[in-house]
């Protein structure tokens, strides 16, 4: 599942590095990488923002209306995957320009692991996946990684940290954005 809140809206902290339109543009770019990583698995887009919505019916994804948080929309996600008879749901974040492959995240199936992918900066969690009948609690934002380790020790489940680095780079900061190429500078 894929939580996007608004194209239009996103990337604030690089408002003084890209317009208005760069920003958006940036977004979709990764959003689109995000889906294209995720290969054969189905996905669907939790977004209330009709930009995005547009776009993913362009690209023929389903979508659920966002219900108002991070967490929330993580939440949604899981039951829509449960209801397509999923066992496992992978939460990826649509700024990741490099992500490639989810592989590494879906290979557990609804064994009792939590695989969690920490940022580059090893604070935020931008991919993870579960079961979707663990009593999991999402808990982004801020030290995210962190609070989702501790939730997968809560539950009992077991604890797969993914060191991938292109899963772990997420555009968040100048600084990221002065990392990628510049095939991908709006």
């Amino acid at each position: 599942m894929v939580p996007i809140r608004a194209f239009a809206l996103g990337k604030v902290r690089l408002a003084g590095h890209l317009s208005d339109t760069g920003r958006s543009e940036l977004a979709r770019r990764c959003a689109d990488t995000v889906v294209d990583a995720a290969g054969e698995l189905p996905v669907v887009v939790v977004s209330s923002d009709p930009a995005v919505r547009d776009w993913a019916f362009a690209r023929a994804l389903d979508t659920l209306d966002d219900p108002g948080s991070l967490d929330a929309a993580a939440d949604a996600g899981r039951a829509w995957i449960a209801s397509q008879g999923g066992t496992r749901v992978v939460v990826a974040h649509a700024d990741l320009p490099r992500a490639r492959s989810f592989d590494a995240l879906v290979r557990d199936g609804a064994r009792d692991v939590v695989a969690l992918v920490p940022c580059h900066r090893d604070d935020g969690t931008p991919v993870l996946s579960i079961p979707v009948d663990l009593d999991f609690r999402f808990a982004y934002g801020v030290g995210s990684f962190r609070r989702h380790a501790a939730e997968a020790r809560r539950t009992g489940a077991a604890l797969r940290v993914v060191r991938d680095p292109a899963l772990a780079f997420d555009v968040d900061l100048p600084d990221d954005l002065r990392a990628l190429d510049g095939t991908w500078a709006p």
